[in-house]
Formats: C-alpha cells, sequence, structure tokens
C-alpha cells in the first residue's frame, strides 16, 4: 500500500484538516493546526508531501522521524503541529487497515472512559457562577475558566480579588466538591502569581494552568512551593525533547500537551510516558475538533496516568461550527455523567463528513489571536 494524495482543508471556527489517501482506498483524517496560525501549519504539510507520497502509511515511525529530521531544523509549533496532523492521519489508516481502533495497536485500552470537563466563560470572564451551575446540572463534575484578564508584571489588588470572586462564585453555586480549575493563560507574571496560587488554596482548585509561560518553567517549584494546588502546564510545548525539561524542572503536576501540536500520537504517547516515570498526571489539551479530540482518546485509552481529557463543545472560540458538526458518527461522543467513552469504530473513531469540509474549505477562515494592551499602551499576554 502507498500514499498517493495528501490534502489539506481549512474550516471553521478555526481548524485545519489533512486527508490522507492510498493506492488501496482506505482514507486517513487528521487535524493539523496552530491556532492563528493555521495557513503556515498547511504551507509546512505541503512542503512534507515530497516524504510522503509513494511511501508506506503503515510504517509511521519512520514517516514521522523522516519528516522531523530530514528537514535538518525541526521543533516549534508550526513544524511540530504539521507532524501531528500527518501522524494522526497516518494511525487513522492503520486502524481502519485492521479494522480496530487505534489503542488496540497500542496495547489495548486500561479506561473504558475518562472524565471530561467543560469550559465557562470566555477571554474576560463573567458570570462565571451561573454558567458553572448550567454545567454541573448537564452533568460535568468539573469546569475549567480563564481565571483573570491581562495582567502586569506587578498589578493591582483589585485585580486579585476580581479572580477571587469569581472563583468563589463558582464554588458557592456548585458546592465544596465540584471541580473547578483555573487557566491563568501565561497572563502572569513571576510577581503576581504567588499571591494569587496561594490566595486560591482556600477554594481548593482542581488545578492552576499555566501560572506561568513555558519559557519560564525553571519557576515552576518556586510557585508550587507557594501553595498547595496541583499546577499544569504544557499546551505551548512540542515535543519529548521539551517535556523532558520540564520534567527535570519538576514542580508541575499535569502536563498539558496538545495531540494537534506535539508530534500527534506517535509522540504524544511517548511523552505520557516519561510523564508517568515522573508520578505526572496527563491531560491532554484540545479546544479544536472532532479528529483532534478522537486522538487524544486514542492516548488516553492506553496511558495509565491520564486523568482529564479536555473538550471544546461549547467553547467560546467555536463561532459558526462546532465540534460534532463535521462527523457523522456523533452518537459515539455522548458525554454521560461527565465521562466520555472510549471510541470503538476503526481507526481514530470519527467519521469525517466530507462534503461540508470541501464546501469549509471554499471559504477559508482566516481567524487569528486578538491582541490585548496594557492601560500603558504596551502588548499584554492573551
Amino acid at each position: 500500500m502507498k500514499i498517493v494524495e495528501v490534502n489539506t482543508y481549512l474550516v471553521r471556527p478555526r481548524w485545519g484538516f489533512v486527508e490522507i489517501i492510498t493506492d488501496q482506498g482506505y482514507v486517513g483524517w487528521g487535524e493539523g493546526v496552530l491556532e492563528g496560525h493555521a495557513d503556515a501549519v498547511q504551507a509546512c504539510i505541503q512542503e512534507m508531501k515530497p516524504y510522503l507520497i509513494g511511501q508506506d502509511p503503515s510504517r509511521i515511525e519512520d514517516i514521522w522521524n523522516t519528516i522531523y529530521r530530514a528537514g535538518f531544523y525541526r521543533g516549534g509549533g508550526v513544524l511540530m503541529s504539521a507532524i501531528s496532523g500527518i501522524d494522526q492521519a497516518l494511525w487513522d489508516i492503520k486502524g481502519k487497515v485492521f479494522s480496530a481502533p487505534v489503542y488496540e495497536l497500542m496495547g489495548g485500552k486500561c479506561r473504558d472512559k475518562i472524565k471530561v470537563y467543560s469550559w465557562i466563560g470566555g477571554d474576560r470572564p463573567s458570570d462565571v457562577g451561573a454558567a458553572a451551575k448550567e454545567k454541573m446540572d448537564a452533568g460535568f463534575s468539573a469546569i475549567k475558566m480563564n481565571g483573570t484578564e491581562e495582567l502586569q508584571y506587578v498589578d493591582t489588588y483589585e485585580k486579585v480579588d476580581e479572580v477571587l470572586e469569581r472563583v468563589a462564585a463558582i464554588r458557592e453555586s456548585c458546592g465544596k466538591y465540584f471541580g473547578i480549575a483555573v487557566d491563568f493563560h501565561g497572563r502572569v507574571h513571576k510577581p503576581m502569581v504567588k499571591i494569587l496560587a496561594k490566595k486560591l488554596e482556600e477554594f481548593d482548585p482542581l488545578f492552576i494552568e499555566e501560572p506561568v509561560l513555558c519559557e519560564h518553567m525553571e519557576l515552576f517549584p518556586e510557585i508550587a512551593a507557594c501553595c498547595n494546588v496541583p499546577i499544569a502546564t504544557g499546551e505551548r510545548m512540542f515535543s519529548r525533547y521539551d517535556f523532558k525539561r520540564l520534567l527535570q524542572i519538576g514542580g508541575v503536576d499535569i502536563i498539558q500537551p496538545d495531540l494537534s501540536h506535539a508530534g500527534g500520537i506517535t509522540e504524544v504517547k511517548k511523552i505520557a510516558a516519561m510523564a508517568e516515570a515522573y508520578d505526572v498526571a496527563l491531560a491532554p489539551h484540545c479546544p479544536l475538533g472532532p479528529i483532534a479530540l478522537s486522538a487524544c482518546l486514542q492516548v488516553d485509552a492506553t496511558s495509565y496516568n491520564a486523568v482529564f481529557q479536555e473538550q471544546s463543545i461549547g467553547i467560546h472560540y467555536n463561532v459558526g461550527k462546532s465540534v460534532l458538526d463535521y462527523i457523522i458518527n456523533k452518537e459515539d461522543f455522548t458525554f454521560k455523567d461527565g465521562y466520555v467513552d472510549m471510541p470503538t469504530k476503526p481507526g481514530l473513531g470519527v467519521e469525517v463528513n466530507k462534503e461540508l469540509v470541501i464546501e469549509e474549505n471554499k471559504t477559508p477562515h482566516q481567524w487569528k489571536n486578538p491582541v490585548w494592551r496594557h492601560a500603558d499602551g504596551s502588548v499584554a499576554e492573551w
């Protein structure tokens, strides 16, 4: 069997799909995109086509290493997101060839389902107490929210109090044991994060996410020493080598590699195993589409240290189209009591609505991150 065609598509709200077709009629789908840089990733996939056309799609490790190493320059969000989409599509083909879910080809599943949490609020969160109660009433046992708006290196206690008030509103509306994950989105700097992390302790957060940017990973042990709250990070890390440094430094309790940014199933499975050796939990990052979500579930199924799965149904980014719009087998992604079952169909387990994908690609999205500024006019972290 040989690869004969590689196609890319941009679809709303901000996603990029890759389709790999073989000479025996098997088709694999992947989700290779870097939010705000979708065109760059698609161009990178096209650059990689000479390494793919004519190759045996079953040789996933060999293809992965070829496109990673043979280009000499490696790593980073764009290159690794391109590899991620290709890798997912190759695993999708392999599963279909053997008429089995991908996890069956990776040793079989060690769990039947995994807990999912739901996003509430938006980039500038408000009224999160009522929103969290709606999610709890819908069966979720945990939510994640953006904790703060933009913060300067040293900012006001008024902004600190606003964060605490929002989390307190959720705790009051949902009770003592409802899971509250607070995402700082890399918006906070070292002087402020130590204050916030310590003050949030009283609300028993599930975890705090990206309290500082991963460029400052050496600070995580210091932040961990300031509070008794689990720390999560990793969505802006792109390879096992990035995570190797993080795990060696310590201070982080949950890693969040993104299956569409960190090398796909092949690489994230290795990252998960590394983390398990450090007694660190896995919670794959996934504010993306159905292919990415199903790829995450394949790794969750086979990773003992997987604890939560992010998903983007209802997230504020999804304007125009949402996760399940692009698949035919919507029933396979039903959430029950805050959990999702592992996929059972061959490959990644998603039946893609190709007609809709082609139609969407006729008017490609141009989604970009918002640009925020501080009161003094300087650019703020979004």
